[in-house]
C-alpha cells in the first residue's frame, strides 16, 4: 500500500530527463555520418541529459533555494514539477495545487483580459469562482494594472505580464509554489514586493521552490538550498551551506578560466592579519602582491573582495607605474569591515583611463581567505542584503 502525503509534499525519486541533441544541417554529408553510425552500431540521433538520477522530498512548508549554472537542469526540474513535461524515467510526486511563474506568460492566455486569465487560472486549480473572487482586488492591487484589468493581455508589456503572472500564482493560495528567474524583469519596487509575498505565503504553511541567480534573494528567503550541476545534485543542505559551496565553485572556474598571454600576470601573493595572525574583523589586513611583465608604462591596479563571485563587496584601486619585470605593492585595510565568512579576493590591471579596455591583467580570482569574528545579524526573512559588511555599533535605552 502507497504511503499517503500531506498536502505541499514534493518528491521525486531516480528522476532522469533528456533532450534530442541540437538539429543537425540537413546536408547530404549529415545523414550519411548518421547512417555510419547505425551501422557501426551507435545510435542514429544523439541524446543530451538535462537531468541524472535525482532524488528530493520537500516537505511542507519548506521554502527550498534551487541554485546551478545555466544549462545545470534547475527550469528543466521546475517544468516537471508543474507536469508542463515529463520525465524519461522516474516518479514525481507533488500534492496540493500548484502556482507557477516559470516564464512570463505561463498560464497567461494572450487573447483574453487579466480579469479572465485570473478566473481561467482559478479554475485550473480546482477553485469555485467566488473564491477567485474573493482575492480578485488583492490580485489586482498587487499587479497594479488598474483599469489594463480589462485589456487583452497581449497589450500588456514584459512587466505587466509578468506582475500579473506572480500575483495569480501567489494570491490563489497555492499548496506549492514554483518561481523561476522570471523576476529579473521587474523593477527593484516589484522585486521586493514580490519576496515580500513569497515571505507571507511560506509563513502561511505553503512549500515554496525558488529559483535565481540572485543568490542573496535567494539567501533571503530559503532555508534550504538545492545546487544542481550538470543534472545531479551536488548539494542539498542548509542555505548558507549550498551557497558557500556554490560560490567556491565559481571562483574555482574563474581560477581555471584565467585568460592567458596577457600582458601582466599574478606572479605572488599575501594574505595576512596584524603581525601575520589571523585575520580578524574591524583588525588590520595586508594583501601584498607581486605582478611581472613587458609591459612599460602607468595602468591601474583594482582589488576586490567578494562571496565568491566576480562582484566585490567592495573594491579599491591603486595607480601604479610599471617598469618591465617584477612590481611589488601592498594595500593595508587598518579595519577589516567584513563578518566571519570565507571570502575571495580578486585582482585586475587595466591601462590608465580604460576599465572597460586597454587590458593588461584580467579580472580574475586570486585566492580565498577566511576572516575570524562576529556572525553578522540576520535580517528579517525577504530582506535582501547586498553584502555582509561588518558595522562596530552600541545600543542605548
Amino acid at each position: 500500500m502507497s504511503r499517503e502525503y500531506p498536502l505541499g509534499t514534493i518528491r521525486t525519486e531516480q528522476v532522469w530527463k533528456r533532450f534530442k541533441a541540437d538539429q543537425q544541417r540537413m546536408l547530404l554529408r549529415d545523414k550519411v555520418e548518421q547512417a555510419v553510425r547505425r551501422l557501426r552500431g551507435g545510435r542514429g540521433e544523439d541524446w543530451r541529459w538535462a537531468l541524472r538520477d535525482v532524488n528530493l522530498h520537500i516537505e511542507p512548508g519548506e521554502a527550498v533555494g534551487l541554485i546551478g549554472s545555466n544549462g545545470s537542469g534547475k527550469s528543466t526540474l521546475l517544468k516537471m514539477l508543474t507536469r508542463v513535461m515529463y520525465p524519461y524515467a522516474g516518479v514525481i510526486d507533488v500534492r496540493g495545487r500548484i502556482g507557477a511563474l516559470i516564464e512570463i506568460r505561463a498560464g497567461i492566455h494572450p487573447d483574453l483580459t487579466g480579469r479572465e486569465n485570473i478566473y481561467l487560472f482559478g479554475a485550473l486549480l480546482g477553485l469555485k469562482r467566488r473564491e477567485v473572487a474573493a482575492r480578485f482586488d488583492d490580485i489586482v492591487e498587487f499587479a497594479r494594472l488598474g483599469g489594463a484589468i480589462d485589456r487583452q493581455v497581449k497589450f500588456y508589456s514584459s512587466g505587466m505580464q509578468m506582475r500579473l503572472g506572480f500575483a495569480v500564482a501567489a494570491y490563489l493560495e497555492p499548496h506549492v509554489l514554483l518561481v523561476d528567474e522570471v523576476l529579473a524583469v521587474g523593477d527593484a519596487v516589484f522585486q521586493q514586493r514580490c519576496l515580500d509575498r513569497m515571505r507571507e505565503v511560506a509563513e502561511q504553511g505553503t512549500t515554496i521552490v525558488f529559483v535565481s541567480h540572485d543568490l542573496p534573494a535567494v539567501q533571503s528567503i530559503c532555508r534550504r538550498g538545492i545546487w544542481l550541476e550538470q543534472g545531479t545534485v551536488r548539494v542539498d543542505a542548509g542555505i548558507r551551506d549550498a551557497l558557500a559551496g556554490y560560490r567556491d565553485s565559481i571562483e574555482a572556474q574563474s581560477e581555471a578560466g584565467a585568460r592567458a598571454g596577457e600582458p601582466l600576470e599574478l606572479l605572488k601573493y599575501e594574505i595576512r592579519g596584524e603581525g601575520r595572525e589571523n585575520l580578524t574583523t574591524d583588525e588590520p589586513m595586508t594583501v601584498e602582491l607581486t605582478v611581472g611583465g613587458d609591459y612599460r608604462g602607468d595602468a591601474t591596479l583594482h582589488l576586490g573582495v567578494s562571496e565568491g563571485t566576480s562582484s566585490p563587496i567592495f573594491q579599491l584601486s591603486h595607480e601604479i607605474r610599471l617598469g618591465g619585470g617584477d612590481h611589488q605593492l601592498a594595500c593595508v585595510i587598518p579595519r577589516l569591515p567584513l563578518p566571519r565568512g570565507r571570502y575571495t579576493l580578486w585582482a585586475g590591471v587595466y591601462s590608465i583611463g580604460r576599465t572597460d579596455g586597454g587590458t593588461l591583467m584580467s579580472w580574475h580570482s586570486v585566492g580565498q581567505f577566511d576572516v575570524f569574528g562576529p556572525v553578522l545579524d540576520t535580517p528579517p526573512r525577504a530582506v535582501v542584503l547586498a553584502a555582509p559588511v561588518f558595522v562596530p555599533h552600541q545600543w542605548e535605552e
